[in-house]
């Protein structure tokens, strides 16, 4: 039996806080009606998410095996290496006006635009590396409005280790955190080579200590989408 498929379609956003028109995707489930109310997953690195994650037949899937909720996808993409840096790295110029962004004007726009759950607990953020990192920062900067997370892979500095041992409401934001077990050498655009599995162990340290609602796994692999895309279909299945 063929699986129904969900329609991916291009949307635009203008965005005050990034003085730019944001170019946006949105997944709809093959069942989509205004009748019914959905979650939402929105993804930084978002073109990435559909095209080698794969994430709209994943949900396609799931959604038909009634193994998740109803979610609409939305994916955020980024412009070229220089902006997704800008925008997604803990010292990036634009990081503050992508996350006001996320919070203030695309949530508002999308809740005018489809029938959403608009509580925190029916928003969730993903990203891979970089764009887990900001993911992880807007949600400890909005708690009520973003209450999931889901991490592969992120980037963890200083930086983003305080926020997270300094953020006083941990019952609030649901977190799905993977890493691979061989990202201990991974080449970055503007960094040298960089170990990502000690930071990221580190990091589930702080999140376990501060009694976060967590899940947390290595998996066998590297920091590439060969590894974050099989672990999707876990991802979804286990935050929705």
């Amino acid at each position: 039996m063929e699986i129904p498929r969900g329609t991916i379609k291009d949307m635009t956003i203008p965005s005050k806080e990034l003085g730019e028109d944001v170019n946006i995707l949105v997944y709809l489930p093959a069942s989509f009606s205004p009748l019914y109310k959905y979650s939402l997953l929105i993804a930084s690195d978002g073109k990435d998410y559909f095209q080698f994650g794969r994430i709209g037949r994943i949900a396609d899937e799931l959604l038909h095996n009634k193994e998740i909720e109803n979610v609409i996808i939305i994916g955020v993409p980024y412009k070229d290496v220089k902006d997704r840096r800008e925008k997604y790295h803990p010292q990036g110029s634009q990081q503050k006006n992508y996350i006001r962004f996320l919070a203030h004007e695309l949530v508002p726009f999308l809740d005018k635009q489809f029938p959403t759950y608009q509580m925190g607990m029916g928003r969730a953020l993903i990203g891979d590396s970089l764009a887990a990192t900001v993911s992880l920062m807007t949600a400890l900067e909005y708690p009520n409005i973003f209450g999931r997370i889901i991490l592969q892979s992120p980037f963890v500095n200083d930086r983003v280790l305080e926020l997270v041992e300094a953020f006083q409401s941990p019952p609030l934001v649901h977190i799905y955190h993977v890493v691979g077990n061989q990202e201990t050498n991974v080449k970055t655009s503007s960094e040298n080579d960089r170990d990502f599995l000690t930071p990221n162990r580190h990091l589930a340290e702080v999140f376990q200590k501060k009694s976060f609602p967590y899940h947390f796994e290595e998996f066998a692999g590297n920091h590439t989408w060969s590894y974050w895309q099989p672990n999707l279909r876990q991802a979804l299945g286990t935050m929705f």
